[in-house]
Formats: C-alpha cells, sequence, structure tokens
C-alpha cells in the first residue's frame, strides 16, 4: 500500500512559518517546510484538513491557529457532517479544522487524529485513474466528487472537485501559478495531471 510520509509547503519565510506551525498546530516530520518565491496567486488548488475527536478540539486548534497570526476564513460551526472552521495561515496555506463529532465528550485537547491533504482537481475521475496508475489504492468514491484513497502513514490523501474544495475553504476558485506544495510519498517522483508533484519521502526539504 502507498505510503505518504509529509507534505512540503514552499514558503517565502521558513522561519517564520515553522514559528507558526510549531505554535498552532505542532504537526512534527509530516509537514515539512522549504523557501520558495515561486509565484503563486489565488487558491492553490488544495487544503490541508484536521481531523479531530470532538469540537473542542477543533476550537482549540482554531484558537491557537488566530492567536498565531492565521486569518478565518469560516468559523467553526456545526453543519450536517459535524463541526469545523476553515482558517488560512499567514503563508496563504488553507487548513481546514474538523470532526464529525458534534459533542464534546472531554476535555479539549490538540490531538490531531487524521492529516489530510485534499487536492482539489479539474477531473476527479482522471485524476483518480492517474493514481490508481501509479499505485495507490481507492479507499472511497463518490463518483466524480470526491475519492479518498487508502494510504499508509501519517498523510491521508483525497481529491475533490476544484470549484467545491475552494466553495468549502470559503474562497474564489480562481488561481495561477505554483501550487507551492510537493507531496513526499514512497509512488513518486512524478507530477500529476494538475501539477501537484510528488517526490520520494527521503528528498523532502525541511526547515
Amino acid at each position: 500500500m502507498t505510503s505518504i510520509a509529509s507534505v512540503t509547503l514552499e514558503v517565502a519565510d521558513p522561519a517564520a512559518a515553522d514559528r507558526f506551525y510549531s505554535t498552532a498546530f505542532g504537526l512534527g516530520d509530516r509537514l515539512r517546510l522549504a523557501a520558495s518565491e515561486a509565484p503563486t496567486t489565488g487558491f492553490r488548488g488544495f487544503t490541508l484538513s484536521l481531523v479531530v475527536s470532538q469540537p473542542a478540539d477543533v476550537d482549540a486548534l482554531v484558537e491557537a491557529a488566530v492567536q498565531t497570526g492565521a486569518t478565518t476564513l469560516k468559523p467553526a460551526a456545526k453543519s450536517l457532517w459535524g463541526y469545523g472552521g476553515v482558517v488560512q495561515a499567514p503563508d496563504g496555506t488553507i487548513w481546514q479544522i474538523a470532526s464529525s463529532s458534534k459533542k464534546n465528550t472531554g476535555p479539549a485537547t490538540r490531538q490531531v487524529d487524521e492529516f489530510v491533504l485534499l487536492l482539489g482537481v479539474e477531473d476527479v475521475k482522471a485524476s483518480k485513474q492517474f493514481y490508481v496508475e501509479h499505485g495507490l489504492a481507492v479507499g472511497k468514491s463518490f463518483g466524480g466528487k470526491y475519492v479518498e484513497f487508502a494510504t499508509e502513514g501519517p498523510v491521508k490523501l483525497a481529491l475533490y472537485k476544484r470549484r467545491g474544495l475552494a466553495k468549502v475553504a470559503g474562497v474564489s476558485p480562481d488561481g495561477t501559478g505554483s501550487h507551492r506544495l510537493t507531496i513526499g510519498g514512497d509512488a513518486g517522483p512524478f507530477t500529476d495531471p494538475d501539477g501537484f508533484a510528488w517526490t520520494t519521502a527521503s528528498e523532502n526539504a525541511s526547515v
């Protein structure tokens, strides 16, 4: 089974980004950083999701992110599927923080149960086929709208229609230039149909 060890965000100021992520989320080696001045505007075509066990944990992580410099795109609130909110880090990366539970079962913690990379793609079916041909197994699939892969390792991967993902994030789907993202796993190296680059996990940069 394909393993994804980490994602690398390309940022203008790695030291500042490292301070933000260490303070707000504390994700360790799952999240890496590399210096980049690659041109990018608008929506970069992906979000990162932190899945936690209860609403209080969502609130704790959102509060930590905002206090450390993040911008709220969608305030945390209940929905049909659970409870969650969306913030944008100072480097521009969009983070969804969510729980499938609508009720708290204990004191708030900042423990992250799942770290999920959601790629916004133009053609979900075509991208799913591309990834299957590169060795990834499909875990869940909902036609041309959403695909979740059965990967091992600390990072999960899912595909979403680009416009739909932008709507979930609360931003315009328009964007150009670099994704400013590299995926480190044992399926690469390659670049997918939407321009997302994979590399071997050992080649990922880190602060």
